[in-house]
């Protein structure tokens, strides 16, 4: 097998979740906690696990209290990395239960080829993202030409496996994101699918994300094989 193409043993081995019904934040805390530990001890496999929440906000192990404007929602401590975010019905939520120990070790390089599996995804939805040099996220032009961000990620890596993951905004209320600067970054408006009148549906961006899996998979296995450059920059 040529090593630009994944083992199909290994993407079969990943479980591949999606929820129809919001997720209560605390509950998806404790799950996907509970599904690293499992991880690491070999008593489960990985897992991508699609989801939308109710309204509310996280705070990333970088929020700044200031940066709360109006807690119209309730707030969660989420442990990852980043400030404050906004989770909410018409957004796809995914969280990554993935090992790295067999994957390169590599924080850095996970990021990147995550950044990269969402930019190809909206690709397939007609969305020219991309990575914004000094800024987290994925970001795109909205309809007035200014730069916005339609992505946001954090990771958390416990024992080599990764917890929480990303988000992309599919037809959230936009103005949910106004209790808070999402990600520190009060100068750069939020887009969605939608705003962007694309007319991808969940269920059409669930399939361009797992269209794309295996290449994600993939770069990181090449990381592994020492194919590539792991630490890739962001």
């Amino acid at each position: 097998m040529s090593s630009s193409s994944p083992d199909p043993a290994d993407i079969q081995q990943i479980e591949w979740q999606v929820d129809s019904a919001p997720v209560e934040y605390p509950a998806a805390l404790a799950d996907m906690e509970a599904r690293a530990a499992a991880i690491f001890e070999g008593g489960m496999g990985e897992r991508v696990w699609l989801l939308e929440h109710p309204p509310l906000y996280t705070a990333g192990t970088s929020a700044n209290p200031a940066e709360l404007i109006d807690p119209r929602f309730p707030v969660h401590e989420a442990g990852r990395g980043g400030r404050y975010t906004y989770h909410g019905p018409g957004q796809r939520i995914g969280y990554l239960n993935i090992d790295l120990r067999e994957r390169g070790k590599d924080v850095r390089n996970f990021v990147h080829h995550l950044e990269g599996w969402m930019i190809d995804a909206l690709g397939d939805l007609g969305v020219e993202a991309r990575r914004a040099d000094g800024r987290i996220g994925i970001w795109t032009d909205d309809l007035d030409g200014r730069e916005a961000k339609i992505g946001a990620l954090g990771i958390r890596v416990r024992r080599w496996v990764t917890l929480h993951g990303f988000s992309i905004n599919v037809d959230p209320d936009l103005s949910h994101f106004g209790g808070i600067v999402p990600c520190g970054l009060a100068e750069y408006p939020v887009t969605s699918l939608a705003a962007l009148e694309k007319t991808a549906s969940m269920t059409t961006l669930d399939a361009a994300l797992k269209a794309h899996f295996p290449a994600f998979l993939s770069r990181l296995g090449r990381c592994r094989a020492g194919v590539e450059q792991c630490g890739a920059g962001r």
